[in-house]
């Protein structure tokens, strides 16, 4: 069952708990002298409708100059991205509808395969800003990062298996080959998965792969389950049909936590450019307003640009839950963003990922999200 902002705010707060337009003035009539004949009257006439069509005409090409102009200096950005809906969908919509045109940025994207890999980027400069799933967090939290956007709720992950391997559950992966890539969302559903079933890493041989890798291994044997996200469960379905079994998901522990996708930055990158993320943050609004009404439209264009099968992305349009920026302006008011980003660091507390709490207010940027909010509302339609 699809679910709420608030409700997702509502299960966070729980587990925490537990562990730009001005119209155009109207123009007043002016007198005019007094035609002498009837000629010289239609002439006036004829006059005052030619001119007044004209300037109508240019009011109307001086409205369509003006929103198509921006006050903002230029500003490039180079962006990371996963392959997979909830990474950059919000990214891809904001360059394609023509939102960051708005604030005056332009972007190259870089394409990723997890978290990690893209704050090592931007640690060398290489990256000004991530697109990370909920795994990559944890770095954040250890102060490799800064959050300045909250996206979307992940509900792609999950822990699958090879059923011909004898695996139905989560407890019949003692002693086989499981695919996991480090940091990301789906290691910590598998962690959460092995912690209820009693169990730890120690009972497993784990191998690191990103997720293309994943899906080969999968399919061709060579590891027994995996740890993965769309569309890479998408493919390892459609390839492997019954032999494939789903042991947990991110659906199995909403009741622990919600699991963001968040823009981030280095703290040198904020400290310098803070007002180029601000403007990065009210188109990427734009953005997940317009990806919430035009879901397809932005599947096809992510297919695309990562050139895959329009349709396996499509697929994937139902593993998300997708936010608008009232979600974000009623979050941050009510702070339900704030105990979403609480709740999500005491998982990580729980698993020993974390070692001791940290403020939210020290790694999420809430001046940013609201000052984008602001410049959001400025911008129109």
């Amino acid at each position: 069952m699809k679910k709420s902002f608030k409700a997702f705010a509502a299960l966070a707060l729980t587990a925490s708990m537990l562990s730009g337009c001005t119209a155009q003035p109207k123009a007043e009539p002016q007198g005019t002298p007094a035609p002498e004949t009837e000629k010289q009257t239609e002439a006036a006439t004829t006059a005052a409708s030619t001119t007044a069509s004209a300037a109508t005409e240019a009011v109307t090409e001086a409205q369509k100059e003006n929103s198509s102009k921006t006050d903002y200096a230029p500003v490039h950005l180079r962006i990371a991205y996963m392959p997979n809906m909830g990474s950059a969908s919000a990214i891809i919509a904001a360059r394609d509808g023509g939102f960051f045109d708005k604030v005056g940025i332009t972007v190259d994207l870089v394409q990723f395969q997890g978290g990690p890999a893209e704050i090592a980027a931007m640690a060398s400069g290489d990256i000004d800003i991530s697109q990370i799933g909920h795994g990559a967090h944890a770095l954040c939290i250890e102060g490799q990062a800064q959050i300045f956007g909250l996206d979307l709720f992940g509900k792609s992950d999950e822990v699958m298996a090879n059923k011909e391997k004898g695996i139905e559950k989560i407890e019949d992966l003692k002693g086989k080959i499981v695919a996991v890539t480090a940091g990301t969302s789906s290691e910590i559903v598998l962690d959460l998965a092995l912690q209820k079933a009693g169990m730890t890493r120690d009972d497993m041989e784990l191998v690191e792969m990103d997720a293309n890798g994943a899906v080969t291994a999968m399919v061709s044997g060579k590891v027994d389950a995996c740890a993965t996200w769309s569309p890479s469960t998408n493919i390892i379905r459609d390839k492997m049909g019954d032999n494939v079994v789903t042991l947990a998901g991110n659906a199995d522990f909403f009741d622990q936590v919600a699991f963001p996708g968040s823009f981030i930055v280095t703290e040198a990158f904020a400290k310098d450019n803070h007002d180029a993320i601000v403007r990065f943050y009210a188109a990427i609004l734009k953005a997940m307003d317009y990806r919430k009404d035009n879901i397809d439209e932005v599947c096809r264009w992510l297919a695309k640009e990562i050139e895959a099968d329009p349709e396996t992305i499509i697929a994937t349009k139902d593993n998300y839950e997708w936010l608008t920026a009232k979600d974000v302006e009623e979050g941050l008011a009510d702070d339900s963003i704030k105990k979403c980003y609480e709740s999500q660091q005491q998982v990580f507390i729980d698993s020993e990922r974390i070692k001791e709490k940290v403020p939210v207010d020290q790694y999420v940027m809430f001046d940013v999200m609201n000052e984008a909010l602001e410049l959001y509302k400025m911008l129109g339609n």
